[in-house]
């Protein structure tokens, strides 16, 4: 205990105190250090060199299906698909819009002498066959000049008949042709004399039917 008090050696004593003050002081701030880790680890803070876990991005369909309850989604909503057209079964009646109807006149222009020959063609643009009354009884042909009709194939008509034909897929049909003989017709001329219609150059259209289905054009021809 003497030396401690009163040290021994060569140096001065002052000399020995200041070592002996550093070497604690030394000590105590080693101490120091050790109760500050202790103590920060002790109450949660992150050691050195820990780094908080990223948090996962919620992906676009998790994050819709956390949606509280209530809450409108901003998605719009996805359209429904156009439920397709049943396919049309061969064998079926035709509908209107599978049969094209063309009016047929043998030549464009006819000299006095001649008597245009009027007919028909009768097209199934489907995919599938289909059946159609065909017969004469539905079967109309009608020429015009201008806005004004001048005969009709139905105007004296007697004996039609109804005919049920089947029609391919992509099939064409052309009626057997009949012959105008350049009169005007009407349902009280039947048993007399029919007026001639003005010829030296006059146009005349010829449109066609077939019960309610009708020619989408008409086919222009000339008198002379």
């Amino acid at each position: 205990m003497s030396s401690l008090r009163h040290p021994v050696g060569p140096e001065r004593p002052g000399v020995y105190w200041r070592r002996r003050a550093l070497v604690l002081g030394v000590v105590l701030l080693v101490a120091v250090v050790v109760v500050l880790i202790v103590v920060g680890r002790g109450n949660g803070a992150p050691a050195a060199g820990q780094t908080d876990a990223p948090t996962a991005r919620p992906s676009a369909g998790s994050a819709a299906g956390s949606a509280p309850a209530g809450s409108t989604s901003s998605a719009a909503p996805t359209a429904s698909a156009t439920p397709s057209a049943p396919a049309r079964k061969d064998g079926a009646a035709c509908d209107e819009d599978q049969v094209v109807l063309t009016p047929v006149v043998d030549k464009r222009v006819y000299s006095a002498t001649e008597d245009p020959q009027i007919a028909m063609t009768i097209e199934n643009t489907g995919s599938n066959s289909c059946h159609l009354n065909l017969g004469s009884s539905q079967q109309v042909l009608t020429i015009t000049s201008g806005e004004e009709q001048y005969w009709s194939s139905k105007d004296c008509q007697t004996g039609g008949v109804d005919q049920d034909v089947t029609l391919k897929a992509g099939q064409e049909l052309t009626t057997p042709a009949i012959a105008w003989d350049r009169t005007r017709s009407s349902t009280t001329t039947c048993d007399a004399a029919r007026p001639a219609v003005t010829a030296g150059g006059a146009s005349y259209h010829l449109q066609v039917g077939v019960g309610s289905i009708e020619s989408a054009e008409s086919v222009q021809f000339v008198l002379d």
